[in-house]
């Protein structure tokens, strides 16, 4: 896994990853994001443990804060 200051020039985000984040900061629920994005609910939960492990963050909430402060993601 790469460390997120060695990331340059390139999303920290996958697509389905940054996908799932643009939801979630819609106040999407885990259930509504899988039926938009057509996979599992289960799937939803893990592209965003992988977004937390790769911040390094205990929360999604804490995991939205740090994508929009490293302009991951706008809000």
């Amino acid at each position: 896994m790469t460390a997120v200051g060695d990331v340059r020039g390139k999303s920290l985000l996958t697509a389905r990853e940054r996908e799932v984040f643009e939801l979630l900061v819609q106040d999407k629920t885990t259930r509504e994001i899988a039926e938009q994005l057509y996979i599992s609910e289960k799937t939803v939960r893990n592209h965003i443990s992988n977004v937390m492990k790769k911040l390094n963050v205990k929360g999604r909430s804490q995991a939205v804060v740090e994508l929009v402060r490293m302009g991951e993601l706008k809000i």
